[in-house]
């Protein structure tokens, strides 16, 4: 991939300038990355991170602490949920305390497609291998600096 200034066409201000265009560009690139990659397997970037936050969770966890978690939070993700129970990603309960209290699980089949997923030869997360581990913290480390 070139360089944002040659992407963008533009010359910036200044490297703050650039940093912020390259971020946005970067992002919807990975973002994209992502959808594209995700599009044989059925399932949204959405509903992919539902998904991992399920995985992780390792056991029942509620539909407002998943809200919560998601990387891009969605009004809609109750139909984001619905769609994955359908197609038996997930698994779906009530509480019996409250009713309105909705708990899901990742299923078998669920972990199944997120193995798939991670072991395909033409992963989403290929463009890694070209970041070195220290690369990888100090971008993060920028990144949470700038959320404050």
């Amino acid at each position: 991939m070139a360089k944002i200034d040659t992407e963008v066409k533009t010359k910036f201000k200044n490297n703050k300038h650039r940093f912020i265009a390259n971020l946005v560009f970067t992002s919807n690139w990975f973002r994209n990355s992502v959808i594209e990659y995700l599009k044989p397997y059925n399932v949204s970037f959405q509903q992919f991170n539902i998904l991992r936050i399920l995985k992780g969770a390792e056991d029942w966890i509620t539909m407002n602490d998943i809200k919560n978690l998601m990387i891009e939070k969605s009004p809609n993700a109750t139909r984001l949920a619905d769609k994955l129970v359908e197609k038996g990603f997930v698994e779906r309960k009530r509480s019996d305390e409250d009713r309105r209290v909705v708990y899901l699980a990742i299923t078998d089949k669920g972990t199944e497609l997120l193995k798939a997923i991670d072991n395909n030869p033409g992963s989403y997360m290929e463009f890694m291998t070209r970041i070195t581990e220290e690369e990888a913290k100090q971008v993060s480390e920028i990144l949470d600096k700038m959320r404050g």
